[in-house]
């Protein structure tokens, strides 16, 4: 497999490879110094940008490139989602070593290039350059309608609490991986969820534009450290049902519930309604199940309550990379 002699035609072969994707709004991609974007009249731009790391976001030795080129732009574009917003362009910055610029990088933009296309986001530009590991960051940048956009504090007491999909399946697709030999590939829902996450941008535009939302944010870290952000900003509390959690099956209790509650990666939307507008939310958006699991108080902080109706306060306990640090 051939490795790249220069930055020069590593870039190259990333212009190769997406080049021919185009899209009207980028007036000038790869090749310049930046990139130039046309905003439309009417829509507010979003950017957001996203680490994607070896060793602590994944393991060279048990992810498949494929999935990381996936998943770094999925991941990303889930901010987006998050405030109903469309993810039009994104920018790549790559750390790599040369040990990786051959069939590892192939893989990788063949993944990435997937994601792109499946979620109609072009590559403008970015930057490369070497390093002992992997090191990607990823920034997304979006539109959306002015006035359409969904905040993380919105949320008032009495509102709805919402999830979509099933809550733990990329951590325990996470387990899978550790606990197996490299190369996985996603034979199972939970793999799939963890390796190929879908960023839910159909369902956060849908909730903007019919303004159903009050509040939205996306599940990244885990429900237990995710949900205190958005109460937090909206200055409310929050109460879980732990018999409401969409959560998998074919596995203990005990071990559900707990991913359910901390797994990180799922990358599903966490949204407030008012009970009004709850009334008439589906419970399917095209296929995708979205189930109330408890409401917004007016007492501060996030509690949740057992099959006993008695409530307890949630600790966070998803991903922090700091606290896994320590």
């Amino acid at each position: 497999m051939k490795h790249f002699r220069d930055e020069d035609a590593l870039v190259g072969e990333i212009a190769r490879q997406f080049l021919p994707s185009r899209d009207q709004k980028l007036r000038l991609g790869i090749g310049d110094d930046a990139a130039l974007w046309k905003q439309r009249p009417g829509f507010a731009g979003i950017l957001t940008s996203d680490w994607f790391l070896e060793g602590s976001h994944f393991l060279r030795e048990k992810h498949p490139p494929e999935s990381v080129g996936w998943k770094c732009l999925a991941r990303a574009a889930s901010d987006i989602a998050a405030m109903g917003g469309t993810p039009r362009c994104f920018l790549l910055n790559l750390a790599l070593p040369s040990s990786a610029t051959g069939k590892w990088l192939k893989s990788f933009l063949r993944g990435l290039r997937r994601a792109a296309e499946r979620l109609h986001c072009v590559l403008a530009g970015g930057d490369t350059t070497l390093s002992n590991r992997i090191l990607i960051s990823v920034t997304v940048i979006g539109e959306i309608a002015e006035g359409q956009e969904v905040l993380r504090s919105g949320a008032r007491a009495g509102d709805l609490l919402f999830v979509s999909g099933t809550l733990g399946e990329a951590e325990q697709g996470l387990r899978l991986i550790r606990e197996n030999g490299g190369g996985a590939r996603p034979t199972n829902s939970a793999l799939r969820k963890h390796l190929f996450p879908e960023p839910r941008v159909e369902l956060g535009r849908w909730l903007a534009q019919k303004k159903l939302a009050s509040a939205m944010m996306d599940l990244s870290d885990g429900l237990s450290s995710d949900l205190p952000r958005i109460c937090a900003a909206s200055g409310v509390g929050a109460l879980i049902h732990l018999s409401s959690l969409p959560v998998l099956r074919g596995i203990g209790e005990t071990t559900r519930t707990q991913l359910a509650l901390h797994g990180g990666d799922d990358y599903e939307l966490l949204f407030t309604i008012t009970p009004r507008k709850a009334a008439s939310l589906p419970a399917k958006f095209r296929k995708l199940r979205l189930t109330q699991i408890g409401e917004i108080t007016k007492e501060r902080g996030v509690r949740v309550a057992g099959r006993d109706g008695v409530a307890k306060p949630l600790r966070a306990s998803g991903w922090d990379p700091f606290r896994k640090a320590k």
